[in-house]
């Protein structure tokens, strides 16, 4: 069974592949390799104001496109102070027309700004990450992560992207720019979220055995 992964983000792909690794039963592929060419209406696909909404309109408006099971997430970050901003609006928080690395970096000294000389008790925050998963024939799949931690001053590392060199992990005392993919799999929102999607779904193929049926739906 192939299982695609509906994201553009070559960054996020890579970590749900980590992630997703060892599922059995399944292989884990992306919109580039079932050809599914860009369209500008996938910048209207993430309209609302929940992780939840945004994660079930992608996957399926893909799944749609392509017949195939289709995961989509939705994730960003939550700061406390700032009343849950920049939440769903995580991506496209700086006002700025830049897109990538570019964008990140806009986005981490928008944050910095609005948060200003905030003590560290006062910068609370967290990664949220939402997985819906949409198939022909099977029920619809919500799987829900956090990461807790805190926003810096500055910025700390060089590794991870979007918010990671600001957001630090009081349990590793480091940020999520200066750990290990590895350890950021084992910690991270998306890697919670994609986890309980996984045991879902190896549950699902081992119950498929047992029966003489096939992991998941047909599509």
């Amino acid at each position: 069974m192939r299982l695609l992964v509906a994201t553009r983000s070559a960054h996020k792909l890579t970590e749900i592949r980590s992630i997703l690794a060892g599922l059995s039963g399944w292989t884990v592929v992306g919109l580039d390799e079932v050809d599914v060419t860009y369209d500008a209406v996938e910048e209207e696909l993430e309209p609302y104001e929940t992780f939840e909404e945004n994660a079930r309109s992608k996957a399926l408006y893909f799944h749609e496109r392509t017949g195939l099971p289709t995961v989509a997430d939705d994730s960003g970050l939550v700061v406390d102070a700032l009343d849950g901003a920049p939440g769903v609006h995580s991506k496209r928080f700086a006002p700025t027309d830049h897109e990538g690395e570019e964008r990140d970096r806009a986005n981490n000294r928008h944050l910095l700004s609005v948060l200003g000389d905030r003590p560290a008790d006062e910068r609370s925050a967290r990664y949220v990450c939402v997985v819906v998963m949409v198939g022909k024939g099977r029920p619809e799949e919500l799987h829900r992560g956090e990461a807790e931690g805190r926003i810096l001053h500055e910025e700390r590392g060089e590794g991870g992207f979007g918010y990671d060199p600001l957001f630090y992990d009081p349990e590793l005392g480091r940020t999520f720019a200066q750990i290990t993919a590895s350890e950021k799999d084992a910690r991270s929102h998306r890697g919670r979220a994609f986890r309980s999607l996984a045991r879902t779904l190896e549950a699902g193929a081992a119950h498929g055995a047992a029966h003489g049926t096939a992991p998941g739906a047909t599509g």
